[in-house]
């Protein structure tokens, strides 16, 4: 009994298991902060509230799901880009020629500096969209669709850029 304790114990203490719950993959011991530089509106269809919506869900992202300090500039990591494209389409068309569904989609550029991996530097893209009723006026369902949409973009910039995947 007490051979087989001590080699529980030794197996234990021998073997360890490392688990990323966010999936972010950051070397905390060199990467310590991000700036994340507001992204200013570009698009030709312009909804002011989005710049503000987008800029805080995307530092709120990086700031629950990473031990990074947010700093206004110098960062370890950078963060910068534009909005893009903000537009509206008609999807669904019904047989007397209305669309039933309209779609809205949000367009980020961003650029990704990592200080301290220069391969890990990104220059992309990202989108997001979603389909709202035709019977629904914009102006009452805008907030709502730019929260959602904005919540997916701020998770597939921090997927591509620090996650783990």
């Amino acid at each position: 009994m007490k051979r087989l304790f001590s080699l529980l114990l030794i197996v234990c203490t021998a073997c360890t298991i490392s688990y990323k719950f966010n999936g972010a993959s950051i070397d905390y011991n060199t990467t310590k902060t991000i700036t994340i530089n507001d992204f200013p509106i570009r698009a030709a269809l312009v909804y002011p509230p989005l710049a503000t919506t987008f800029n805080e869900t995307l530092k709120d992202a990086y700031i629950r799901q990473t031990r990074l300090s947010l700093v206004e500039s110098g960062g370890d990591l950078v963060l910068e880009g534009e909005i893009t494209g903000y537009t509206l389409t008609p999807q669904a068309v019904t047989e007397d020629a209305y669309a039933s569904q309209t779609r809205l989609t949000v367009t980020v550029k961003v650029r990704y500096t990592d200080t301290k991996k220069p391969t890990n530097d990104l220059d992309r893209s990202f989108s997001a969209y979603r389909d709202f009723s035709s019977d629904q006026m914009l102006t009452d369902v805008q907030d709502d669709l730019i929260t959602e949409i904005t919540e997916e973009l701020a998770e597939l910039i921090f997927n591509a850029t620090v996650g783990n995947w």
